[in-house]
Parts: C-alpha cells; sequence; structure tokens
C-alpha cells in the first residue's frame, strides 16, 4: 500500500483515487463500511481506493492538556486499511495551517488540487474546515461544483447499539473487551516495548513482560486472558493492569504473563490482543492467596482460549 504524507506534491499514481476521508480511530465496523464503500467505488471506476486521515487525531491538536484515547495506533490504521483493500492512505499532519482552513479551503487545497479525488466517502457525521464548518451536505455541494463523487454512509448499528469509537472506550473503561470486539470486528489491541520492572511476577513464579501503557488509554483494572503476538507467532498470556494494591497501590501497569513460554523477552516488541475479562483487580492478604489465585486464573485464561 502506497502512504503519501501531506497532500502536497502527490505522486500522480495516487491521485484520481476513491478516498474515504476520516479519523477512523479504531478502525470499527462503522469504519469499515467506509473503507469497503471505497474500494468497490474504486473497483467500479478502475481507480485506486484509499482513505485519508488525520495525524493527530483533531482532538489533540486543539486539546493537547487532555489525554486522548487512541484506540489504534497510526501503524494499525494502515495495517488495517492494507488488509481491507486499499492501495493508498494520505496521511495529513493535522497543524495549525491545516485547522485554519475553512471548509470550501479544505475541499479546494486539499481534496481537488492535492489528491486529485475522483470520489469521496465520508460518514454521516463528518465535520470539516475550520471550526468545524464543512458538513456532509456540504461535501456534497463540493462534489458538484468540482466533478467528483460523493458517498455519504449513514450511521451502521447492531441491536440498537450505533458502532463508534465512543461507545468503544466506554466498553474498554468498563472491561468489557467482548463488546468492544463486537464493535471493531476483532479483538482489542496493545502494542509496546517490554521494559524492566520489580521483578515481583518473577519472585511469585509468573514472570511478566511489563509494556508502558500509552498515553491516555482508559482500560478497566483486573485481569485479562490476551493473546501475544511476537515476531510472526502467537502465545497464549494472562494479562494484568491495575495499581498493585496486595503491594505498592502505585501507577497502573500492564503485565504479561505467556503461559507455558520460556525466553527473554526484554526489549521486544510485541502485540498483546484482549479476548476476554477474567475479574477486576483487588487486594490479598497474603502473596500466598496471591498466588492461588494467579494460578486459578490462568487455568481459566487456558479453558477459555482454548475455545477461540
Amino acid at each position: 500500500m502506497l502512504v503519501v504524507q501531506g497532500y502536497k506534491n502527490v505522486p500522480a499514481e495516487a491521485r484520481g483515487a476513491a478516498i474515504a476521508i476520516g479519523n477512523f480511530d479504531g478502525v470499527h465496523r462503522g469504519h469499515q463500511a467506509l473503507l469497503r464503500a471505497a474500494a468497490a467505488i474504486g473497483r467500479e471506476l478502475g481507480v485506486p481506493a484509499g482513505a485519508l486521515i488525520f495525524e493527530p487525531h483533531p482532538r489533540e491538536f486543539f486539546h493537547p492538556e487532555e489525554p486522548h484515547f487512541h484506540l489504534t495506533t497510526l501503524k494499525q490504521k494502515l495495517e488495517l486499511f492494507e488488509r481491507a483493500g486499499l492501495a493508498l492512505a494520505v496521511v495529513l499532519p493535522f497543524d495549525a495551517k491545516l485547522a485554519s482552513l475553512s471548509a470550501e479551503d479544505f475541499v479546494a487545497l486539499v481534496v481537488v488540487d492535492g489528491i486529485g479525488a475522483r470520489h469521496v466517502v465520508i460518514g454521516h457525521d463528518f465535520f470539516f474546515g475550520r471550526k468545524r464548518g464543512g458538513t456532509p451536505e456540504t461535501m456534497q455541494d463540493a462534489g458538484a461544483k468540482y466533478g467528483f463523487g460523493v458517498t455519504i454512509i449513514p450511521p451502521v448499528a447492531e441491536d440498537g447499539e450505533v458502532f463508534s469509537s465512543s461507545s468503544i472506550r466506554l466498553h474498554l473503561a468498563q472491561g468489557d473487551v467482548k463488546g468492544a470486539a463486537r464493535l471493531l470486528g476483532r479483538h482489542w489491541r496493545i502494542d509496546g516495548t517490554v521494559v524492566g520492572g520489580a521483578k515481583r511476577g518473577t519472585d511469585l513464579g509468573f514472570p511478566t513482560a511489563n509494556i508502558p501503557l500509552p498515553k491516555g488509554t482508559a482500560l478497566g483494572h483486573g485481569i485479562y486472558a490476551v493473546r501475544v503476538h511476537l515476531a510472526g507467532e502467537h502465545h497464549d498470556g494472562a494479562a494484568y493492569l491495575g495499581t498493585r494494591p496486595t503491594y505498592d497501590n502505585g501507577m497502573p501497569v500492564l503485565e504479561v504473563f505467556l503461559l507455558d513460554f520460556d525466553g527473554d523477552l526484554y526489549g521486544r516488541e510485541i502485540d498483546v490482543e484482549f479476548v476476554d475479562f477474567i475479574r477486576g483487580d483487588r487486594k490479598f492478604d497474603s502473596s500466598e492467596a496471591l498466588i492461588s489465585q494467579m494460578q486459578a486464573d490462568c487455568e481459566r485464561i487456558r479453558d477459555i482460549l482454548a475455545d477461540h
């Protein structure tokens, strides 16, 4: 997949595409409807299909003091776009200059002159331009003016719940990773580099890989059944997110114990896929009581992951 940074000096092979535009945080099932539409229109028109996204998220630009819970990293987004059959991704740096563009200038400079879009796909709630002045109807009018097609995707829902990034964040904050997976269409993941810890897990007989949490991550505290992806392989595991109330009640930390794994993970990149919630975090009266509960947790996790 071709990845283009910015809208100036866009290569010829990236111009004239069917483009889905949005933030696509999570690339959930609602977003996937936009990507499928762009891919189908691209095939119909005989042009490349792609996605145009903003980095960083506009909310981060306008409110840098408020940590934003990213459901997907840029790397994950690009991988999911490619898996959806897109041939192109345009990454627009969201800065003061881009934020100052009116809706009309955004269309003229970015959509028309910059990437020369043949067709644009947007969601029903897509607003753009300075002070979010552009609406889906604005984009339709611009398409008629400049000669590109516009498709607006209505809300996508299941059992009365609309697929949205905010709904997914709410599920994750409650530890409901299965509910989040239903909206995402896949299990939610965190990736990162394993760092050193206090070695307390090793002392308890459960050596863990510690992963720094991305800024703003708001996942419910407790024990999870996870799958860990490492160098092309996957391993079943147990993950703990919490403040270690039995010991120091400190800053939240993500600790992952790989079942039936013997090796050094320090400094390695791993991808943690959250499959199910096991129990909430709590304080134990002794290390022995904690070890007994961890053993029971791991047996339950084995059973759960054996069914996946």
